[in-house]
């Protein structure tokens, strides 16, 4: 039982720093174009319910959900699409998107879904997730092997940064 809090207050923590956070820990700034990004879509009614990887709800609200590989675009992730101006917020991973830059797109429904198919998008990065956030909500999840790859991923980046560090210093 402690266990299952534990993981639910994490969850409730990681919604809430990913609807709050400002700054980007990436290395790149928001407001960035990033062209010819391959985009698919998924509803809730395929098999991974209605919560997203941090036990929140599904948005397809004004703020969408969106999946990718966290190791590519991190947790937290909002962009818009430069054709529809939808806006998403990385906030979901998937077992066929690790070792992708593919992103996965939330519809609420079927129709919505099929109707988007696979497309080449270009998108405006708003503003970067966070790495650390990424591994933060991970880490307890590392016995699954896509979670493994992510969280390699994602360390691989981080001694890259602290190596750039260290050589400017």
């Amino acid at each position: 039982m402690p266990k299952r809090l534990n993981l639910t207050l994490a969850g409730i923590v990681s919604c809430f720093f990913v609807a709050c956070t400002t700054t980007s820990n990436s290395p790149l700034a928001g407001g960035q174009r990033l062209r010819n990004v391959r985009t698919t879509a998924y509803t809730h009614s395929e098999g991974s319910g209605c919560h997203n990887a941090l036990g929140c709800r599904l948005s397809g609200q004004q703020v969408m959900s969106a999946a990718s590989d966290w190791s590519r675009f991190p947790l937290g992730t909002r962009f818009r699409i430069a054709e529809t101006a939808d806006e998403y917020i990385i906030d979901d991973y998937g077992t066929a998107l690790v070792g992708t830059d593919t992103i996965d797109l939330y519809k609420p429904t079927q129709l919505e879904m099929k109707r988007w198919g696979v497309r080449r998008v270009d998108i405006d990065v708003l503003q970067w997730g966070s790495d650390e956030q990424s591994l933060k909500v991970l880490t307890p999840r590392c016995k699954h092997n896509c979670v493994r790859q992510m969280l390699a991923g994602l360390q691989q980046k981080q001694t890259q940064k602290k190596r750039k560090l260290l050589t400017s210093l």
